[in-house]
């Protein structure tokens, strides 16, 4: 199977040969025939196929009549006491829930935390860090982030680290906007803060490394297609609709795996996420991937650590 760079590579070297003697074509042809060769672009580790999986902790940290399922015509003035439900759902359900299912998957996740909701529900914040997964920063609460002046995004994002840091004693080096919605300024303010990579990027199926004042700074990439709030909550899929479509991009991933490095995301988020449904739709999906040799599940600030260290890194 010849990947698109060959391909490029492949006619390039066509483009130049056909100007020459056609006689001596085919024998300058025969001579690079290792062009035809997919470069191999593999996970230092030895890894064929990386899956990082997302768990969002952002109930709590929500606004009084934030999105939910239940219709968007709450008069003004009154507070949406059935929503606030759903969203509590996820600390007080979704997360235990989906905690116990990746030990007994034994895989560890990124959780992507909201500041306001880590010091609501300490505790579970904890168990999340003891348990042994990464704890992101994602904000302080739901705030527009992009809208904010230089100084004042700077101290939302440091507030949420810092909620982060008090209680589970983690230093987060990973960051995820609301709605991957980051400003001008975010990704400066990060390098600064002393972060290693963000998420907020769906341009590519493997990581890649950008330039922020002459300094490496990871792109670990995000997900909306394999996203429960994309497709459970905005598009009304069932379990086992979610289900066939993220095992179908894994099965493309795998195959792609074969000749240059591929890493496959996957989100779930508290509340939509943390449904039983849900959680045995996910724990189909991941033993089925487990069947796959070569695949490995990491959390993002590995993978961030192995791409800044790999000097096959894409750079952009």
């Amino acid at each position: 199977m010849s990947s698109r760079r060959n391909f490029i590579k492949q006619t390039g070297i066509i483009g130049m040969v056909g100007m020459m003697n056609p006689i001596d074509t085919f024998a300058e042809v025969s001579k690079t025939e290792t062009f035809l060769t997919p470069t191999k672009t593999k996970w230092a580790d030895g890894s064929r196929l990386v899956v990082s999986i997302s768990m969002q902790f952002e109930a709590g940290g929500q606004p009084d009549n934030a999105e939910s399922p239940f219709p968007q015509n709450i008069q003004k003035g009154y507070i949406d006491l059935p929503a606030a439900t759903w969203y509590n759902y996820g600390y007080k359900e979704g997360i235990p829930r989906m905690l116990d299912n990746w030990d007994k998957l034994g895989v560890k996740v990124t959780s992507h935390m909201v500041g306001t909701a880590v010091l609501k529900n300490p505790e579970l914040a904890k168990e999340i860090v003891q348990r042994g997964h990464e704890a992101a920063a994602h904000g302080m609460n739901w705030s527009t982030q992009y809208t904010m002046p230089y100084e004042e995004e700077k101290k939302f994002i440091k507030d949420g680290v810092d909620a982060i840091k008090n209680v589970t004693g983690f230093t987060a080096i990973g960051y995820n906007a609301n709605w991957l919605r980051r400003g001008p300024n975010t990704l400066n303010i990060l390098q600064e803060l002393g972060f290693k990579y963000h998420i907020d990027d769906i341009s590519r199926d493997e990581p890649f490394i950008i330039q922020l004042k002459n300094k490496d700074f990871v792109v670990v990439p995000y997900t909306l297609r394999c996203n429960d709030i994309v497709l459970i909550e905005g598009k009304n899929f069932s379990a086992d609709q979610f289900l066939q479509q993220v095992k179908m991009e894994f099965d493309q991933l795998y195959v792609e795996s074969e000749t240059q490095r591929r890493q496959m995301s996957i989100s779930f988020h508290d509340r939509i996420g943390g449904t039983p449904q849900m959680v045995k739709a996910a724990n189909d999906l991941i033993k089925y991937m487990q069947q796959h040799k070569g695949v490995s599940f990491k959390r993002k600030d590995e993978i961030a650590e192995m791409a800044l260290h790999d000097k096959t890194t894409i750079r952009e």
